[in-house]
């Protein structure tokens, strides 16, 4: 095993099993949890497969073969009773992300997708008491499905004044590419960062980092526009955040993978179906989970544009579920960043 991959499931493990604070007890009793095979399993840390393999990856995703209740929480979980017993049955901490403001589709279809709409959606939230993170891309394209265009704006006024707004009642930011343009036509190639360079993904990171600080917005986070970026560009991006975040379309670049995991220098965090999906979709998943009190960090992906368009009702009743056991992402970030401090002390477990 390679220094990183070991590296990568002591952090792993610590993040899963609740040991961040440091101290003798904590650390034996997490190098006795790491003899477990089901702990050494689920915190595994596996490179990107191959495309072949990617590819059925994809296929299993379609046929329902690789959800996340089958597929990551009960494997995480019984990592956690192999290690904690009856401690491991605990509520869910649902880790909500919401993807975009502005919506990028903002320019094109304002009355549809513009400021006032996405008002709405943020008064359901706070209003139900959930704390959630949304992601911003610092540029409004028009015709972000148009590779061949470039025609883009900052963010107006209004969109600038509720951004402003939003982190003193219970949001968090999360940088959302620069200005979410696809750089293919095809739908099922929809990526603004696939293809690039090493250099030119740094740039345009450092690019939209940048213009968002002109905003007043800093952050550790990073949500890929359409889900999607190269296992090559993981580096990059996770030398800039602590968190990257993926979706069910990143399972065709970087192979599914359980979340959330350390992956190098960053913890990786997709939200996969039926987390990730429709609130009519994602609420009875919700259900299930804290039914059987499955005490994980649970990344649950909504998208404000589609629920719009179902006129809120399935949000409300997703979010009268799910309120009492949110997690404000401030408190997984400093599980993140205990869960990842160094210790050779450790060395000998694996």
């Amino acid at each position: 095993m390679s220094e990183r991959a070991h590296s990568d499931e002591i952090r792993s493990a610590r993040l899963l099993l609740g040991f961040q604070e440091p101290g003798e007890v904590a650390e034996v009793e997490l190098r006795r949890s790491l003899r477990s095979r089901a702990v050494r399993s689920a915190v595994r840390s596996r490179r990107p497969p191959s495309a072949p393999h990617r590819f059925l990856q994809r296929v299993q995703r379609k046929l329902g073969g690789l959800e996340y209740e089958h597929a990551v929480a009960e494997p995480l979980q019984a990592a956690r009773h192999a290690a904690l017993g009856d401690r491991a049955d605990a509520t869910p901490r649902f880790l909500v992300r919401v993807d975009e403001f502005p919506h990028y589709l903002a320019w094109d279809q304002p009355a549809r997708y513009g400021t006032e709409r996405f008002r709405r959606f943020h008064e359901l939230m706070v209003g139900a008491g959930v704390p959630y993170l949304i992601a911003v891309p610092p540029r409004v394209s028009h015709a972000p499905l148009d590779p061949h265009a470039d025609r883009w704006r900052g963010p107006d006024e209004a969109e600038r004044e509720l951004l402003a707004a939003l982190p003193s009642q219970g949001v968090s930011f999360a940088l959302h590419g620069l200005d979410h343009r696809t750089r293919f036509s095809s739908p099922r190639r929809h990526s603004e960062l696939s293809g690039l360079d090493p250099r030119a993904t740094e740039a345009l990171i450092d690019t939209a980092l940048e213009e968002l600080g002109a905003l007043g917005i800093s952050t550790d986070v990073f949500v890929a526009p359409y889900n999607r970026f190269d296992g090559a560009q993981y580096d990059v991006l996770a030398a800039r955040f602590a968190v990257v975040c993926g979706g069910p379309e990143s399972v065709g670049l970087i192979g599914f993978q359980r979340t959330p995991l350390w992956r190098g220098e960053a913890v990786y965090l997709p939200s996969y179906h039926p987390l990730y999906g429709h609130a009519h979709e994602v609420q009875p998943a919700a259900q299930r989970l804290i039914e059987r009190r499955m005490g994980l960090w649970a990344p649950i992906a909504l998208h404000w544009g589609w629920e719009a368009d179902e006129d809120w009702t399935a949000l409300e009743r997703l979010l009268a579920v799910i309120a009492p056991y949110t997690a404000h992402w401030d408190e997984f970030l400093a599980a993140v960043r205990a869960s990842g401090r160094p210790d050779a002390s450790l060395s000998s477990t694996m």
